[in-house]
């Protein structure tokens, strides 16, 4: 596990919030939780959304 990335457990926890509901617009994601990841290292370090690696 990486340092800005959820552990195991965190994920569990949110991961119920996170999928999409079928038949609603917008697409469901196929790993939503690389997104979170990405979201949660953008708001810890302050980096800019198109320089996220």
């Amino acid at each position: 596990m990486r340092r800005h990335e959820l552990s195991d457990l965190a994920w569990k926890l949110v991961e119920p919030h996170t999928l999409g509901r079928p038949g609603t617009g917008g697409g469901t994601g196929r790993d939503n939780r690389l997104f979170v990841n990405a979201v949660l290292y953008r708001v810890r370090t302050g980096i800019s959304w198109r320089d996220l690696p």
